[in-house]
């Protein structure tokens, strides 16, 4: 495998039914949360899944988010997993919560640009609350979010 890039050896999701169209919307460059569309209700959630665990109801639809959000929190890989990830280290892993849907949270990388490497931004660069804005990658096929610095 010496002759892979990055990308071709990076983790790539797993996509099943119910979190098809997030990954759909993904490759639009589109961020959506799954919604359950029953009136009142409308609760947000994530990850998706074939109900709403507030009303039962199996009615959803996908709301776009505006894509801003927050580090919530953050770790740095000691050591790497997998050996993709090692010739990236040190690599950030943060957890971010949306600024339109608070209670929604995702998991990412926080890079310098759409394309750069998972270790692109110094560590000391992270800090709880910083503001971000979600970008999108093509990983191995897929169109994942990642995050970059509202104010880099």
């Amino acid at each position: 495998m010496a002759d892979a890039t990055p990308a071709e050896t990076l983790l790539t999701p797993t996509v099943d039914d119910d979190g098809a169209p997030f990954w759909t919307y993904a490759a639009r460059g589109e961020l959506r949360v799954q919604a359950c569309a029953e009136a009142p209700c409308g609760e947000l959630r994530f990850p998706p899944r074939p109900c709403c665990p507030h009303c039962g109801s199996f009615d959803r639809e996908w709301r776009r988010m505006s894509g801003r959000g927050r580090i919530w929190s953050y770790v740095f890989p000691h050591p790497p997993l997998l050996p993709a990830y090692a010739e990236q280290a040190p690599y950030n892993a943060i957890v971010v919560e949306l600024a339109d849907a608070p209670r929604i949270r995702l998991v990412g990388n926080l890079v310098a640009a759409p394309d750069a490497a998972l270790n692109s931004v110094p560590p000391e660069r992270l800090r709880i609350g910083a503001k971000v804005q979600v970008v999108f990658a093509d990983v191995g096929g897929t169109v994942v979010p990642r995050w970059i610095l509202e104010r880099p």
